[in-house]
């Protein structure tokens, strides 16, 4: 079965460029530009892992991942926070907040996919 990824991010070109590299590995990619619609798109999908911006409007990225990890259905969903904010201090916020893994922007999709295959399989199954 083909495993889904929720990407969040209020820039546009930053989801075109996260849809063109995952749907290329064979993920399925749903995506929202806020956190409201996030969390109602998660409910709807539960996606297999998330891709969270940390700055967006409305609902910031490190509350969408408290709400994605408080909510029972989606705890274990594996979240990686990528986001411009690249001092300790963001990092460590969002790590508190549940993300599995926080990357900065500019990224390496090279990366971002192996990461993903990591924590969508752990043990490399």
């Amino acid at each position: 079965m083909t495993k889904s990824i929720l990407v969040v991010d209020d820039e546009m070109y930053i989801v075109n460029i996260l849809d063109f590299t995952l749907a290329g590995e064979g993920w399925r990619v749903i995506s929202a530009n806020n956190g409201e619609d996030a969390l109602r798109t998660l409910v709807k999908v539960e996606p297999d892992l998330v891709i969270l911006d940390v700055m967006m409007p409305r609902i910031d990225g490190i509350e969408v991942c408290r709400a994605i990890k408080a909510r029972e259905e989606s705890a274990k969903t594996p979240v990686i926070m990528l986001s411009a904010k690249d001092r300790d201090k963001d990092r460590e916020e969002g790590l508190k907040a549940g993300a599995d893994l926080y990357l900065t922007k500019p990224f390496s999709p090279a990366r971002l996919v192996q990461e993903i295959r990591n924590l969508m399989n752990p043990q490399g199954a």
